[in-house]
């Protein structure tokens, strides 16, 4: 498995000299692709030059601890390294998801519940934007339909790395495992008896693609324009802004109507549709690929019941990883990173299982 980190030199070499061309940096979506592309192989790298060097290391501390027995223990401090340089290189040699590297957009739908479920749905919205806060991402409500009592029927957020991410933590690297149905049970609102209802929500999560990952024809695309709907101030709700666009080809349908120009709302459905159509592509690779995909964690299908949030109990609890935890508050206030890290190392197992056969 190690042997294909030689092949990696060149590549790495390459693009650190393309790296100090200036003109490479004129072109800001170039310059963080290869930026991404040289912290994933220079932490590769890295791993596996100390991996080499404390077999050295381990060798001639052997040699020398037949005239110095001192030296037995070092060759017992080297192994431990060794090992521990392995599984972290081992770890990234594992196959990923190309798409890892990328934004995220998250859409976010009320189930099963009706308001109570709405107001879940804003729930869990806030628990992103602080997760994502706490990452040092940026948050973008892309598109939102709000219902009476202040939840979300449905609301579509942008999220955004800044600057270049460490391989495997850009946000749809971490948020893709968001994706299912989140149940809820509480005591709504809306219940004047004090009853545990139990309601859902489901979250679609999708790599944010470039304007060059999808290529769009304009003749693909039916735009109709309409008045939009809820809550709004001036104009919202008195001008035909909203835009629905939908994709011929392929049946997908896109609604924004946040902004309050036509313009605006077409490119953030547009957004959106990119969004889309990426997972689309991806999803049939991934079908083609049988069995991998039956092995993967993550899921964007709203049919797989993922987490039960119990607030009675302050309880979190992860279906497929079989995470739980008794501080549900901190979670939605953004202390996320435990769950999504159950998640992490079950895909990994997952992926390093496929390889070691």
């Amino acid at each position: 498995m190690f042997e294909a980190v030689e092949g990696l030199l060149g590549e790495h070499a390459e693009i650190e000299r393309r790296l100090a061309l200036p003109e490479t940096h004129a072109d800001a979506r170039t310059a963080k692709t290869l930026n991404q592309r040289y912290a994933e192989l220079t932490a590769i790298i890295t791993a596996w030059r100390e991996w080499q060097q404390t077999g050295d290391d381990i060798a001639a501390a052997r040699e020398l601890s037949a005239e110095d027995p001192a030296f037995a223990d070092e060759v017992t401090t080297l192994t431990a390294t060794r090992e521990s340089a392995e599984e972290r290189l081992r770890r990234l040699l594992a196959p990923r998801d190309p798409t890892d590297d990328k934004d995220a957009i998250l859409e976010i739908k009320s189930g099963e519940g009706g308001e109570e479920s709405a107001l879940f749905a804003g729930d869990l919205l806030r628990m992103y934007t602080r997760y994502a806060e706490q990452r040092g991402w940026s948050t973008e409500v892309l598109d939102a339909a709000e219902s009476d009592l202040g939840g979300y029927k449905s609301v579509t957020v942008a999220v955004k790395a800044r600057g270049t991410t460490e391989p495997g933590q850009a946000p749809y690297g971490l948020l893709k495992f968001e994706g299912g149905v989140h149940r809820v049970q509480r005591v709504p609102v809306t219940e004047s008896q004090g009853r545990v209802h139990t309601s859902a929500a489901g979250v679609l999560v999708l790599p944010e693609a470039e304007a060059i990952d999808v290529q769009i024809d304009e003749n693909d695309l039916r735009i109709d324009v309409f008045r939009s709907s809820g809550p709004g101030g001036q104009s919202v709700n008195t001008t035909d802004s909203a835009v629905r666009i939908t994709h011929l080809p392929t049946g997908i349908v896109v609604s924004c109507q946040n902004e309050k120009s036509q313009l605006q709302n077409k490119e953030q459905a547009l957004r959106i549709l990119r969004a889309r159509l990426l997972a689309a592509a991806q999803e049939e690779a991934d079908a083609a690929a049988g069995e991998a995909r039956r092995h993967q964690v993550r899921t964007v299908d709203r049919s797989e019941r993922i987490r039960t949030y119990n607030f009675a109990e302050n309880r979190i609890s992860d279906h497929r990883t079989g995470y739980k935890a008794y501080n549900l508050d901190q979670v939605l206030d953004g202390a996320l990173q435990p769950v999504v890290d159950a998640c992490l190392e079950a895909d990994l197992e997952a992926r390093l299982a496929r390889v070691d056969r």
